[in-house]
């Protein structure tokens, strides 16, 4: 009887030793506060880190007039272009300044996905594949793509098909690398990163045509009178420029949304077309 009772105290013993284990609270933090029931911070967007730090940083390619290029003002190199004036809109309606970076085309998206900048705004075709690793607002601009030739060889070139076996030129790593692959499959694609390259490499013999903007080499054509655009008609027309933002920004790219439907609706963007077209004209 004696060692019956004995066992049923200890068993009880176990049980409320157990039970206190068990609901035991858990120890305040340093500021006196449950750690579960500490608020987590909200991470900072985009948006509003360009605003408290009072700038933005645009990255382009400055080769490629009238989108943007290198002219002297007031004695000093200056990056100017209509993609430049529709850059310091954006960072006119943020209220911060803007900081411009130069670099070649085909490294711009990678700058902008290691934060080196905040967006990218340099005549860039929203493409399906650009778009797997960056994010873009709507078009701003669309313009219809051309061949330029050597003036001497326009009557030799007229369409697709005398280009099979030759040399054409693009800008390497741009929506002209492309239909040069799949519209002209039986050409071979020279791609370099500088559209001045390019035009030099035309001029020398080294390229028998070059694809590029319209309005882009209207700019180049104009100051080269030994290049002309070939009438060789391309399948499909270019797909617009857009300027592409690091992935995950919604807010930002909803503002500068805002800022290009203010633009258009107000004809600016023709307007800093024309300007710009000017400003090459002039150098």
């Amino acid at each position: 009887m004696f060692k019956k009772k004995t066992l049923g105290l200890l068993i009880l013993c176990s049980v409320l030793v157990l039970s206190a284990c068990g609901t035991k609270p858990a120890a305040p933090s340093a500021g006196g506060e449950n750690p579960a029931q500490t608020p987590v911070a909200v991470q900072e967007n985009k948006l509003d880190a360009i605003k408290k730090n009072g700038k933005i940083i645009v990255g382009t390619s400055a080769d490629y007039p009238p989108y943007e290029f290198h002219k002297e003002v007031d004695k000093k190199d200056t990056i100017v272009g209509f993609d430049i004036e529709i850059a310091k809109e954006i960072a006119k309606d943020l209220g911060v300044t803007l900081e411009m970076k130069d670099m070649k085309f085909d490294g711009l998206l990678a700058a902008l996905e290691a934060g080196a900048i905040d967006f990218v705004i340099s005549g860039m075709t929203p493409t399906e594949e650009r778009a797997k690793s960056v994010d873009f607002t709507k078009v701003y601009y669309t313009a219809v793509q051309s061949v330029a030739v050597r003036a001497d060889d326009k009557n030799k070139y007229k369409t697709i098909d005398d280009l099979k076996g030759k040399k054409v030129g693009a800008q390497k790593g741009a929506i002209q690398e492309m239909i040069v692959k799949e519209q002209l499959p039986q050409s071979e694609v020279k791609a370099i990163s500088k559209i001045s390259d390019l035009m030099l490499e035309l001029k020398n013999k080294k390229i028998e045509a070059l694809i590029v903007e319209k309005p882009v080499a209207a700019s180049y054509l104009s100051k080269n009178k030994d290049l002309v655009l070939a009438d060789i008609t391309l399948a499909t027309e270019d797909a617009g420029s857009a300027i592409a933002v690091k992935k995950n920004n919604p807010e930002l790219i909803e503002a500068m949304n805002k800022t290009l439907d203010r633009l258009i609706a107000d004809k600016l963007i023709d307007k800093f077309v024309t300007e710009a077209n000017e400003q090459v004209e002039t150098q």
